[in-house]
Formats: C-alpha cells, structure tokens, sequence
C-alpha cells in the first residue's frame, strides 16, 4: 500500500532524557531530512552525525541521523530516525520545523499500522509491540516478544491451513457428487474436522494463558476490621505499602499494589474493613470496598482465626452474592496465635488457605493457591494474547461445532461448506487476514503516536 503524506512524530517517552528520538515514515521523509540537516544524508543504516537548523538557519540541536530506505523499513517505507537531546522543548522545536517542511503529524499507532498495510507485520505482531512496551512482567516481555517473533501467528496460520485442507474436501464433494463414494460419509472428513477442533482448543490454552499474562488479574483483599488485610497485601508486595495498626478502620480507601506472582501479574487492592459504622468517611471506604468487590475476578476473604469466626457467615453476611468457589478464596489470617490448628485446603468446596501475615507464614501456599486459581501454567513457548483473540478462537469452534452437527446429523454439505467458512472468517481476524476496518482502527488507536 502506498501513502501520499509523509508522518513523523517523537517515539521516545514524554519527558527530559539524554537522547530523544523522532521518527519521519513516507515518500518524502528523506527530502525532509536534508531540508532539516542541509546536507547529504549518510548511508542507509549507518549513523551519521548531524546539525538540525531551523527555519532561519539557526542550529535548534544537534545529533545522530539514520535512514532506513523502503520497503526494508519497519513500515516498509522510506524512514527516518532523527535523535537529538531529550528536552521536550527541543524535541518539539525539532518536529515542529518537519511539519513546516511538508510532513504530517502521525496519529496514533500510525508508523505500525503502515507496517501491517505493506505486510511488514501480521497484526498479532502489530499488537505484540504494543504489548511488549506495556508489559507488567518478565514472563509477559518474553511472551510478547514470542508474538512480535512470529510464534502465535505461525499457530494460528497452521490451523488455518488444516482448516483449508478441509474446505477443500467438503467443496470436492459438493462438487462431484456423481462420484461414486460418498466423501462425507466416509469418515475421512469428519476425521479432518475433528482434527482442527482439536489444533484450536490447544491454541485456546496457550492463549489463554498470554490473555492472564497480558490483563493480570484484579485480585480484591474483604474482610472485617483488624483480620489483617492490610498485613496481607505488605507481605504479598514485599513491602510495608499499607498502614498497619491495631485501631478498626484505619484503612479507609482502596489501596491498589501492582505485583507478580510466579510471574503472573496481579493488581492487589486492599479495601477498608466492612462493618456497620456512623463514621462518615469510613461508610465511603465501604461504599468503594463494595465496589471493587463487584469487580474483582478472584476475592481474598480475610478471617481471623482467634476469633473462632465461620468464614462463610461472614461472606454470607457481606457479600452473599459473591458466594461463588471459582471466585472467592478464604483466608484464615493469624494462623500464630491458635494453639492447634487443624487446617483443611477445602472448606465447603472453596479454596481455603492458612497464613500468619505479621509473621509472613504461608504466604508462599497462598501464591500458588492464587496462580492455581486462576488457571495460571505458564509454559516456555506462552505468546501473548488479547481478548479479542480469545473470543475470535470461541466463535472458530462454535462455527466448527455447527459444522460436525451439520455433517453428522444432517449429512448436509453446503451448510457444512458455509460453517467452515465463517470458522475460517472468524479465525482469519487474529492475524489480521480478515478483519473490519473499524476493528483496525479500534486497535492502532490504543497505540503510541510514535509507533
């Protein structure tokens, strides 16, 4: 695909810094170089130092230039890299006088979205760099930089294929049913169909897991006052990131900590103590407690068990429609101080687990009850993945599912041809192969101006 405009936009960080980046993408980008520096250009891919005059050839900075010819760019046109200082004052002087020379301001995402219209990237890989730079993880880096390499997209273009192969055995028996076998009864392409159910269920899960790597997981500390939630989240974190007293109440917001466990990244919110009270900014502490309860996919309930109290009663009592095993984990808090414990990891059929917070003892069981719990086994080959992708696979398999029912039952070929080609429709939209214009826009919208 071939652009008019020429864009440009600065790629590094808001903010001072010793070096600043500016990034020129388009026919004209290197006439506007020259225009910049007033003199040649160095070789593609060899750094060359050069002044950055302004409009009354007065020098505005002065720094390294690289040139990046077409189509063996990252968007596959002629680029640019202009790196001067770090001061936003300079920067801006610096893009300022390129757009007084004939370029554009880019939008967001716009330098990526150009790589995916000139087949420099598939648009998983287009995402991947986003995703890489959001990264919350070392285990989600490494997935993202899988996905930016290419690993989900070759799985996906695998199942593809095997979903083509078998098109293509439904259409030839649509289209020669003169012959004398019956291609759709004879096993063959059940067996085929069954088969790619069985390719996208593995990449489901692989999926699944880069999904956990990608959002995290929103993980809520309930419970009355003084049980030790905020002791809790200190020694999940690492770090004495609450207050802790022996007074009721004293945490009367929402406290939010951004943490990896085993790799998965979790935002941990500590909420005040739920209790009936008169106290005016304590009834808002509750008020937002409730609310990050609601929203929570997985809920921590803090008892305390000197206290002799039913983690149940108390879960029925505050939050009864919370009661809910795949989302609701209990935590019997100040294990220390009973004299003999007699610890069950199940208690009703939810998960329940032990720990001392002060003391830090069974914190570790609580990680791995929290990673368990939400499914999370993350493997070498992980890619990341977004929801998008997740629910793009779910429709595959309803449309694969509608077809075997179609073929099985109703031995019906060209309502079988139809199924498979929305499963191939459905599964083409991660990559990018297929896909709206609105959907494109929705995605490179959310990226940074200078990608």
């Amino acid at each position: 695909m071939h652009y008019q405009s020429t864009i440009a936009a600065i790629a590094t960080a808001p903010g001072r810094g010793g070096v600043g980046m500016i990034r020129l993408s388009g026919p004209k980008a290197y006439a506007i170089a020259e225009q910049l520096t007033a003199k040649a250009l160095p070789k593609a891919r060899m750094a060359g130092f050069r002044q950055f005059y302004d409009a009354q050839a007065q020098v505005m900075d002065e720094g390294l230039l690289l040139c990046f010819p077409n189509p063996h760019s990252f968007t596959g046109e002629d680029v640019v890299e202009i790196q001067g200082h770090g001061g936003p004052v300079i920067l801006n002087a610096i893009l300022g006088r390129l757009l007084e020379l004939g370029a554009q301001a880019a939008k967001a995402g716009e330098f990526s979205m150009r790589a995916f219209e000139n087949g420099k990237l598939d648009l998983v890989q287009a995402e991947s760099i986003a995703d890489l730079i959001d990264a919350t993880s070392q285990a989600a880096a490494r997935s993202a930089v899988r996905s930016l390499q290419g690993a989900f997209s070759v799985k996906i273009n695998a199942v593809l294929e095997k979903l083509i192969h078998l098109r293509l055995h439904v259409e030839a028996a649509i289209d020669f049913p003169e012959e004398e076998i019956d291609f759709l009864a004879d096993g063959k392409i059940l067996g085929l169909l069954e088969d790619v159910c069985d390719s996208v269920s593995q990449v489901q899960r692989s999926a699944r897991q880069g999904q956990l790597l990608r959002e995290g997981l929103q993980v809520v500390i309930a419970g009355k006052p003084n049980a030790g939630k905020s002791s809790l989240l200190n020694a999940l974190a690492g770090n004495e990131r609450a207050i802790v007293t022996d007074i009721a109440g004293t945490t009367r917001d929402v406290l939010h900590e951004k943490i990896s466990l085993n790799g998965l990244p979790i935002t941990l919110t500590d909420t005040a103590g739920l209790r009936e009270t008169g106290d005016v900014v304590e009834k808002e502490g509750i008020r937002r407690a409730i609310k990050e309860i609601e929203q929570a996919d997985l809920l921590l309930l803090v008892y305390d068990l000197s206290q002799g109290e039913h983690p149940l009663d108390l879960a029925r009592e505050y939050f009864a429609e919370h009661l809910d095993p795949r989302r609701l984990v209990l935590i019997g808090n100040k294990c220390d101080l009973i004299d003999t414990p007699s610890h069950a990891e199940q208690f009703e059929g939810f998960r329940h687990v032990w720990v001392s917070a002060k003391q830090e003892t069974g914190v570790q069981a609580l990680i791995e009850a929290i990673t368990a719990h939400a499914g999370f086994q993350p493997e070498e080959d992980t890619f990341i993945a977004r929801t998008r992708h997740i629910d793009a696979m779910k429709r595959t398999q309803l449309h694969l599912h509608e077809a075997r029912e179609q073929l099985v039952v109703y031995h019906a070929g060209e309502l079988v041809a139809e199924s498979l080609r929305l499963a191939q429709n459905a599964l083409s939209e991660i990559t990018g192969e297929f896909s709206a214009d609105d959907l494109l826009g929705k995605i490179f919208g959310s990226f940074c101006i200078g990608k």
